[in-house]
């Protein structure tokens, strides 16, 4: 395909997963996380592309990394979305939490704490969006996890025992908790080499640095996403049939699935687990020697 037909088909993928799932229905606010990659790209372009714009409201989460996801790359999606007709809102760990993403593990090592760098980043993103998302009057959040993220997901599910995980991984599962948004993954049925074209074909604008810390501390994501590359490479479609045989095979117990009122951590409020006082964010930061200042107030920066 030439480029405008491998943009088009990409649209009409994504929309008919978007409809496969009802994802989004027309009166829906949703709230994007967007984080500069060409993954976050793509879904900016696509749902602005299936869903009323103004009815779309980027989030961009700077981490505090120094060297990575910086703010002139931040500025260049807010740019970039406003072209589409969408605001972007762009707040910090730092200004959630009070610590900077590199402060936190800093503080976490000195402390002896065994978490992965990963595992402070990506809680801490998660209750972020959802807390934003809140703030700015979404109904629905959309993340951009690709089709290479969610084989590695549902194997590090599988692999761990982790059933109500693999579960709430499908697409007509509900949210745990009233408090939770419908997250919705829109570009799930994407291949990662395919968002790298889009944005070649594009001229998308992409920083061209990796997070630091996934080479200094490897994860059991990045050993399982180097053998899936090769079994895609052996027999291309691999991680499609996994996927849609994992949708075909989950989908009734998924539907099963109910939305909870689960206890508030006595520390921030949010929802915990049951039997659990304080949520595992305010807890892994606790082993790190933060107390965190939460913000209720989404920043907005220029």
């Amino acid at each position: 395909m030439c480029g405008e037909c491998f943009l088009e088909d990409l649209i009409l993928r994504v929309s008919s997963e978007v409809s496969r799932w009802q994802m989004i229905d027309p009166g829906d606010v949703v709230a994007m996380g967007l984080s500069g990659g060409k993954d976050s790209y793509l879904l900016l372009e696509t749902l602005s592309r299936i869903h009323e714009p103004s009815k779309l409201v980027g989030i961009s989460i700077i981490e505090g990394i120094p060297g990575y996801n910086r703010l002139e790359h931040v500025k260049a999606l807010k740019s970039h979305a406003l072209s589409l007709g969408v605001e972007v809102v762009v707040t910090s760990i730092k200004e959630y939490v009070g610590k900077t993403l590199s402060e936190i593990i800093e503080s976490a090592k000195a402390r002896g704490a065994s978490h992965s760098p990963c595992t402070y980043c990506g809680i801490s993103r998660r209750r972020i969006l959802n807390a934003v998302a809140r703030e700015v009057g979404a109904t629905k959040t959309a993340t951009a996890h690709n089709l290479d993220d969610e084989a590695q997901t549902a194997l590090i599910n599988i692999l761990r025992g982790d059933i109500i995980g693999l579960l709430r991984q499908h697409p007509l599962a509900p949210p745990a908790s009233p408090m939770i948004l419908p997250r919705v993954k829109p570009i799930r049925k994407i291949y990662e080499r395919e968002a790298a074209a889009y944005a070649f074909v594009r001229k998308i604008p992409l920083q061209d640095t990796e997070c630091p810390f996934i080479s200094q501390a490897p994860t059991l994501r990045a050993r399982i996403r180097e053998k899936l590359l090769e079994m895609e490479a052996e027999s291309p479609g691999y991680l499609l049939n996994l996927m849609e045989t994992l949708d075909s095979i989950l989908e009734k117990e998924a539907e099963k699935l109910e939305t909870e009122e689960l206890p508030k951590c006595i520390k921030c409020g949010e929802p915990t687990s049951h039997n659990r006082k304080v949520c595992k964010l305010c807890e892994i930061l606790e082993e790190a020697g933060i107390d965190p200042v939460y913000s209720r107030q989404a920043a907005r920066l220029t």
